[in-house]
């Protein structure tokens, strides 16, 4: 049986407002209490530092963080530093992954960038992985970050998933925060954008409903759309 998926779509939530969300989402479907999620928004200006915690890739000090208006965030997902802001999609999964020792988590990541793969596909866009950095590139571009963190269930065996993907698609995103950081700690790469490499413009909202057909070619569930997308 298929199982249905909560899809919900936000044109900008805080950073802690959706870490918190998050945090109480995964605790739910643990308990048989809420289906599965996938949460697509846009972030008000962010940076987010994961678990291998190098600061010497923020590159800008306190005072210039204010100045920019951009919040800065240690946090419990696998990897470096990123930004988040308008102009890019962010994609939680919440997604229950049993299976005991079998579970293949490797996997799990690959599917992500698959799905993010398949919908550039739809632009004639010939994206790729690298083999040494999870994400998504269009040639040595990096267009879309990938991090998250596997929460232990308690009553499963398996784990919950948590964080997720950022999808850059306006070009605004490359050029205002991406520039204060080394971006996921890779110097030798560059940043690009889904408008930059179609040379147009996309709508946010259109962008999230066709993500969401993607995901759930890649994952086995029902989309349980919302209300104004029907």
């Amino acid at each position: 049986m298929t199982k249905v998926l909560d899809v919900t779509y936000t044109p900008q939530l805080d950073y802690a407002a959706a870490w918190d969300l998050q945090k109480a989402r995964a605790s739910q479907i643990d308990q048989g209490q809420s289906n599965e999620a996938l949460m697509l928004l846009q972030h008000p200006p962010t940076y987010t530092m994961g678990s291998q915690r190098h600061p010497e890739h923020l590159l800008l000090d306190e005072r210039e963080l204010k100045e920019r208006g951009i919040t800065l965030f240690e946090i419990d997902r696998g990897g470096d530093i990123t930004y988040h802001g308008p102009g890019q999609l962010v994609g939680y999964p919440l997604l229950l992954l049993e299976g005991g020792k079998q579970l293949d988590l490797h996997g799990y990541l690959r599917s992500l960038e698959q799905v993010i793969m398949d919908y550039l596909e739809q632009f004639g866009i010939q994206s790729n992985r690298k083999p040494e950095y999870t994400g998504v590139w269009v040639g040595d571009a990096k267009i879309c970050a990938i991090g998250v963190k596997f929460n232990k269930a308690r009553q499963h065996r398996g784990f919950i998933t948590s964080h997720g993907f950022a999808l850059n698609i306006k070009d605004q995103v490359k050029q205002e925060g991406f520039a204060g950081i080394v971006p996921c700690g890779i110097q030798q790469y560059g940043i690009t954008s889904l408008e930059e490499c179609i040379g147009g413009e996309i709508d946010m909202e259109e962008a999230a409903r066709e993500i969401t057909a993607c995901f759930t070619r890649v994952f086995p569930y029902e989309a349980k759309l919302p209300p104004d997308w029907s």
